[in-house]
């Protein structure tokens, strides 16, 4: 009887633990896991999209541990403009052989399986393309359709949308149920969206700031350019192509041997994460630096101004990169660790 109460307190303890961890769904114009650096200047069209978020998901898979993810998406943005979700399932594939060993360290790392079972396929073709020409009618994805899902879910948890590509499927999504719900049922809905969006990669963006006022929404515009291994001011020596071979690439298992050498130009080695910014303010979160609530705070993430009190819409803050620059020594740190628990 003493076990099965003990198993039981450990189960609620479990669930609510669970509970208080943040959803998180990522949009990104994710390349095949053989990217061709675009400024190579060959290679086929479906190679070349931006290996930065090859990059930015092999560090992400290792904080998958910190999230609730509820959705990996495929979508189109820069360069190849093609969403293809086979591609996500294909680094699942080498997540899935590191998976145990990062589980020793925290039995909270998802499965491969778990991850696969909430990847889904988002619009091609978008970017570029504005906002009449993609959301609406007739519109929808896969990816839409989950996220409107999830959406409608009767979980109070705020859910965060860190787009890397386009938002088209994250827009179109809104736009449903924004034509489903009642008005009362859509603004709670809505309530509970938070995007941090990698610049505006299709006119679904701006669409989302301009028809929904209320949505809390952060744009980074300028400050992501401080995850650049060559960011004007920062320590190069902590994201160059000898610190990223030795502490990710090599050694590591077939998940860090996948992690590019390059973003788009191969001219320039080591980290190129343009996209890392918007989970590392999550991260800074989940590790009790910032609160993800309050976008004016120093962040791994940034640090952003509302221009307009009118609108929850939040911009970097003046200094840009520099306010994620700033952490590099221990995002780094911490990147490598984990990097390390991916070995048996």
């Amino acid at each position: 009887m003493m076990k099965k109460i003990l198993v039981a307190i450990t189960l609620l303890i479990s669930s609510i633990y669970v509970s208080a961890q943040t959803r998180v769904v990522i949009l990104s114009d994710f390349p095949p896991v053989d990217v061709v650096p675009g400024g190579m200047g060959f290679g086929d069209a479906d190679k070349r999209s931006d290996s930065d978020d090859m990059q930015s998901m092999v560090r992400f898979l290792l904080y998958t541990n910190e999230f609730d993810v509820e959705g990996l998406v495929a979508t189109s943005a820069t360069f190849a403009n093609q969403a293809n979700k086979q591609n996500i399932h294909d680094i699942l594939y080498l997540y899935d052989a590191v998976d145990e060993h990062l589980r020793k360290h925290d039995e909270r790392y998802p499965t491969a399986k778990q991850l696969k079972k909430v990847t889904w396929q988002g619009r091609s073709g978008t970017w570029g393309k504005k906002a009449e020409e993609i959301v609406g009618d007739g519109k929808a994805s896969e990816a839409s359709k989950q996220i409107a899902r999830l959406l409608k879910k009767r979980d109070k948890r705020h859910v965060w949308f860190c787009v890397w590509g386009g938002s088209v499927d994250l827009a179109q999504a809104l736009w449903l149920l924004e034509n489903q719900l009642s008005t009362k049922r859509f603004q709670e809905v809505l309530a509970k969206v938070r995007v941090y969006l990698i610049g505006l990669q299709d006119g679904s963006g701006q669409w989302m700031l301009d028809r929904y006022p209320d949505l809390f929404a952060i744009v980074s515009q300028h400050n992501y350019m401080g995850m650049f291994n060559n960011a004007h001011g920062a320590d190069q020596s902590l994201a160059d192509l000898n610190w990223i071979n030795r502490h990710i690439r090599k050694g590591h298992g077939l998940l860090g041997a996948v992690y590019p050498e390059s973003g788009f130009y191969p001219e320039h080695p080591g980290v190129w994460e343009g996209d890392s910014p918007s989970f590392l303010y999550l991260v800074s979160d989940a590790l009790g630096i910032s609160d993800a609530e309050k976008p004016w705070q120093d962040s791994w993430g940034g640090k952003f101004v509302q221009p307009d009190k009118a609108k929850n819409h939040w911009f970097d803050a003046p200094g840009g990169g520099m306010h994620v620059y700033k952490w590099r020594k221990a995002v780094q740190d911490d990147f490598a660790k984990r990097a390390d628990w991916m070995l048996p």
